[in-house]
């Protein structure tokens, strides 16, 4: 076992000796020493109860047999971290947390490892780790929060972004917006829609690295509890049979994990993460690929914000294992292919149910036959861009109009709050990309202003950062390559044309190649946003700022 590098031997008196200061037994270390990596903290809503899950997966390993050994890592509130220069770090946060885990599997000899996230970046931040450590690895999430109500209606925190803009329009009034800020977020756990953190969650047991329920038991069940458990129990025995996530994440279970995630209309950053997670074991994933696979998958599911479901209403309809029995039915997945729960999909969904054909269509009777997420190209992203097709309005599939452009995400917040913007343009919001943030930054905020004041019908945004798992509308982000790099987007004029059609894939700047040349030898690089700290050393780690695997490092 690996951890005999710490544990056994004379030459190892002295690491024992640092063990049993920390109240270890010579029989806990005859014992395979199993890492748990526990996000918890008390800023995030999704995490500040995740050390209840990290004892039920200790009590778990010690049934086993092994010895669990738990360590922290960071995680990032997108939501409170939304609107501002925090936003800059959330996407950044994903490399620190994959590279502090490294360090501290490598550097303590751990035999294996049970993961503890919940929330956007914390999630693929593991699977790259898990990935790059490649030791027998699982994933249990601390799962969703329950859906709130104002007016008998379910409500989640997308619906408080909205209600802001609602308020700015003069259509609800500051109390109203109060019983939204009181009542949408009743409990802990990761934000109650399809949105990323979500979304993560549930391709997390799709790609066969967390265990069936993983993405959608609600955080407050008590059958999260054993969940977690049987976390810790099955831990050991991919210990026992040496099965490592490099023997799970195969280009199979990518091709599941963009089956599944077209299905579901996940959110548009697993177009980020997916790649980012395959780059770390030795699998590129390309965005013909992703559109390829939209192309033959029905989307089964409007879940928040593209519809008026939540989690809690795709667990109670059979959660992921009955979606992806729907999509068996079709012959869409690979179903030979090995999970942590020791079989292959086929066995781990044999039983699956969809208990509710409003939640989860039957696979003849999907709301689209193509799936939730489309990638587009043209001159203005050659490389591509991403968008929420299931969470745009039929109207707003082919648009085209003015751009009105932006130099940062403020900018257009103060402009849509403040009744500057027209029906039928096109928002530009650029230097918003890896390096031009730098960061990337997820929009929520403008989308969900333009939401809360009824022009999302009306009126596309188009950027180079992101846009919000949250976000519903024509919001066209991860346009590729970014402003920061010359990319057609930093050469967009007030008032050029812009033409869309998410049907056909294609996003065009109605300018002539020998403009774009014009512009291009006029255009100069902006001078770094941020010049010291981390955000500058992000910034220069970025070498491909494409809507894939953006971090290469």
């Amino acid at each position: 076992m690996r951890s005999h590098s710490v544990t056994k031997g004379v030459e190892r008196a002295p690491h024992r000796s640092l063990f049993k200061a920390m109240g270890f037994s010579d029989e806990e270390l005859n014992q395979p020493l199993i890492g748990v990596v526990n996000a918890k903290n008390e800023i995030v809503p999704g995490h500040i109860y995740l050390d209840k899950i990290a004892e039920a997966v200790k009590t778990g390993i010690r049934l086993k047999g092994g010895t669990p050994i738990e360590f922290p890592a960071i995680g990032v509130c997108d939501g409170i971290s939304m609107g501002h220069i925090g936003m800059k770090y959330s996407l950044a946060s994903r490399e620190l947390i994959a590279d502090s885990i490294e360090a501290m599997a490598m550097a303590h000899g751990f035999d294996a490892l049970v993961m503890i996230p919940n929330c956007d970046k914390i999630v693929p931040a593991m699977l790259m780790a898990a990935g790059r450590v490649n030791i027998p690895t699982i994933l249990v999430s601390g799962g969703p929060m329950l859906a709130g109500k104002v007016n008998n209606v379910s409500v989640s925190l997308s619906n408080v972004f909205e209600a802001v803009g609602s308020v700015k329009a003069g259509k609800m009034t500051e109390d109203e917006l109060l019983q939204f800020e009181n009542k949408a977020c009743p409990s802990c756990g990761s934000c109650s829609g399809m949105f990323t953190a979500n979304s993560m969650n549930c391709l997390t047991e799709v790609l066969g690295m967390g265990l069936p329920g993983n993405g959608t038991i609600p955080a407050v069940y008590a059958e999260r509890i054993r969940l977690a458990k049987k976390a810790g129990m099955t831990i050991m025995d991919l210990l026992e049979k040496d099965i490592r996530p490099r023997d799970i994440m195969t280009q199979k279970a990518f091709d599941n994990a963009l089956t599944v995630d077209m299905a579901l209309g996940c959110s548009t950053n697993s177009m980020l993460h997916l790649p980012a997670i395959a780059h770390e074991v030795g699998i590129e994933l390309d965005l013909e690929l992703a559109n390829v696979i939209s192309a033959r998958t029905p989307n089964l599911c409007k879940l928040s914000p593209a519809g008026p479901d939540h989690i809690e209403d795709l667990y109670a309809a059979g959660g992921v294992s009955a979606v992806m029995k729907e999509l068996s039915k079709k012959n869409l997945l690979h179903l030979d292919i090995p999970t942590v729960t020791g079989n292959d999909v086929e066995g781990n969904i044999k039983n699956a149910v969809n208990l509710n054909p409003n939640v989860i269509r039957p696979v003849e009777k999907p709301y689209s036959e193509t799936g939730g997420i489309a990638v587009l190209k043209g001159n203005l992203a050659p490389n591509g861009c991403v968008v929420k097709r299931s969470a745009v309005a039929p109207e707003m599939l082919k648009h085209q109009g003015p751009a009105k452009v932006f130099e940062s995400e403020e900018e257009v917040i103060e402009a849509i709050l403040g009744g500057k913007v027209n029906k039928g343009e096109v928002l530009v919001i650029r230097y918003e990309g890896p390096k031009g943030g730098p960061g990337m930054r997820e929009m929520l905020a403008p989308t969900s202003a333009l939401a809360g004041m009824g022009l999302d019908k009306d009126v596309a945004l188009i950027t180079d950062g992101r846009f919000s798992g949250a976000t519903r509308g024509a919001s066209i982000g991860h346009v590729s390559p970014e402003a920061a790099e010359g990319g057609t987007i930093a050469l967009v004029k007030e008032g050029d044309i812009i033409s869309i059609d998410i049907n056909k894939g294609t996003i065009y700047l109605d300018v002539s190649e020998e403009e774009l040349a014009e512009r291009k030898q006029l255009w100069k690089a902006p001078e770094a946003k941020i010049k010291t700290g981390y955000l500058a050393r992000y910034a220069k780690l970025v070498t491909s700022a494409s809507t894939g695997a953006v971090l290469k490092v």
